[in-house]
Parts: C-alpha cells; sequence; structure tokens
C-alpha cells in the first residue's frame, strides 16, 4: 500500500460528508450485527467509503456526481469484486432520509438478521478505559 494512498484515505476521514458520518455512527465500533468496519479504507489503487474486512464488503455512499460517472464506477465495482470484494452501493439521499434502513439494507446483503446496538453514551471513551484499567493485574 502506497503513502500516497493512505494519506488520502486519512484526508478523506477528515472530510467525510454528512451521510458518511451518519452511517459511520451506526456502523463504527461493532455497533451492526458486531462486524467490525472501517471507513475510507484502502483497497489498492482505490479508497472504498467504508469495508468490512472480515467479510469482504464493501459499502459504497453515491452522491449526485455519480450520475455522470457510471463507467467509472462500474469498472472499480468491477475490479473490487475480482479482487474477492462483494460491494453493495447506497445513495446519498437514502441515508440521508433513513439511516437504518440502509444498515437493515447491508445486514440483509451479507444474509445477517439486522441488529444494530445502541450508540455509546459516554462517547469520550473514558469509561471503557477506567473499566480496562481496572481489570489489569497490579
Amino acid at each position: 500500500m502506497t503513502t500516497e494512498l493512505i494519506r488520502r484515505a486519512r484526508e478523506l476521514r477528515q472530510l467525510q460528508t454528512k451521510a458518511e458520518s451518519l452511517l459511520w455512527n451506526v456502523l463504527r465500533a461493532k455497533r451492526l450485527c458486531n462486524k467490525k468496519f472501517r471507513r475510507q479504507h484502502p483497497v489498492p489503487p482505490f479508497v472504498a467509503d467504508f469495508a468490512c474486512c472480515e467479510l469482504a464488503l464493501i459499502v459504497e455512499i453515491d452522491g449526485g456526481y455519480h450520475d455522470y460517472q457510471y463507467e467509472d464506477d462500474a469498472s472499480r465495482q468491477k475490479f473490487l469484486e475480482e479482487q474477492g470484494w462483494q460491494v453493495v452501493r447506497f445513495s446519498t439521499e437514502d441515508v440521508l432520509q433513513n439511516v437504518e434502513a440502509v444498515a437493515i439494507g447491508i445486514a440483509k446483503t451479507i444474509g445477517l438478521a439486522p441488529e444494530i446496538a445502541p450508540r455509546n453514551p459516554n462517547p469520550s471513551g473514558m469509561k471503557c478505559a477506567r473499566a480496562r484499567d481496572a481489570k489489569k493485574p497490579r
């Protein structure tokens, strides 16, 4: 993996869209079906919006500009599928209007019952860190 691709993935994480942010809040921390998803995951030579490596699943969110690059998207998807990835696409509008329905669609795509864990009420992670530290032998 190239340094440039990693740099681009990090940059995309900083510039995520509202739709990406909404879906990330559903996918992060194994909230969907207890599966680990990564955002802006490099899959050379591309960067996938979201990827579950365990399931070889890529989730793409297509904004309006994708209407004008259908051939590029089809070529990219064909390449990723040849690499063993399954690619599922949702529109930005679908995510913004009903992110839970998108999450259910992702779960059904992978053949699992849709289970969405609640958000962590303490997003700082401090409670988790204290609990982890308390379990360490001294």
